[in-house]
């Protein structure tokens, strides 16, 4: 295989317990195989629980918490589904604040089935295309973004690219997106500031995009704090993921 994602580091984000195990594990298998470096970031140290539905799954050691975490450290950001996964994310401080700076450096995020719930509360939908599992469609249209039924969604309409996808099924595509659309950060943010904009909009993107990563960092490095509502970290052997 080629290694298109040599160089990258990729930021896997999960809540301590819920994952959808296969949208976590085959889009980082796929990252590994393509050549870069997935990472699993918590809000917990210690090892997730992930499920397969409604059972029990693996568990997987954590290399980050999301408190720690620097966004500008990373090229990309997947969020994977599961039901109880995204509605904790989507209420803890750190994961939400975490998750919108990659849209604020330009850096792409991809996000597959229950996922986009993390987004809608990061506020980073509105005016975008995207996919999910069909019951999050009503949240994702009342927060102002285009919905669309497809398998893969990719839209570079904004600063940054946004890969979505709506379920397990679609894995295939999902992962294919991510190798074939994820690169480095010093190869990223090839669409020209202010392209498709108003020109309002345009002299607003060109005159802050170039300092994108460095306000991401500093927003985070600011606001950084404890990560309220963290829940106990898993006691059990972990399944490793690499």
């Amino acid at each position: 295989m080629t290694k298109d994602l040599a160089g990258t580091r990729i930021a896997f984000l999960t809540a301590p317990e819920g994952v959808e195990q296969v949208e976590l594990t085959e889009p980082w298998e796929a990252v590994r195989e393509a050549g870069g470096e997935p990472v699993l970031v918590s809000t917990a140290p210690g090892k997730i629980q992930a499920f397969r539905h409604l059972d029990r799954g693996d568990r997987f050691d954590v290399d980050e918490t999301v408190d720690q975490a620097d966004p500008a450290a990373f090229d990309a950001l997947v969020l994977p589904g599961g039901v109880a996964n995204p509605d904790f994310l989507r209420t803890h401080r750190d994961a939400v604040r975490f998750t919108r700076a990659f849209f604020d450096a330009g850096r792409p995020v991809a996000v597959i089935c229950h996922g986009p719930w993390t987004l809608i509360d990061a506020e980073v939908v509105r005016g975008r295309r995207i996919t999910s599992w069909p019951s999050v469609r009503t949240d994702l249209v009342n927060a102002g973004a285009h919905w669309v039924d497809e398998e893969v969604v990719i839209d570079a309409t904004d600063a940054n690219m946004l890969i979505s996808s709506r379920r397990p099924d679609d894995l295939k595509a999902f992962c294919a997106a991510i190798v074939d659309h994820v690169r480095p950060a010093d190869q990223q943010n090839t669409r020209p500031a202010g392209a498709g904009l108003s020109d309002a909009e345009a002299a607003r993107e060109v005159a802050g995009q170039t300092s994108a990563d460095r306000r991401a960092a500093d927003v985070f490095a600011r606001e950084s704090g404890g990560a309220a509502g963290d829940t106990e970290a898993a006691r059990a052997p972990a399944d490793e993921l690499r």
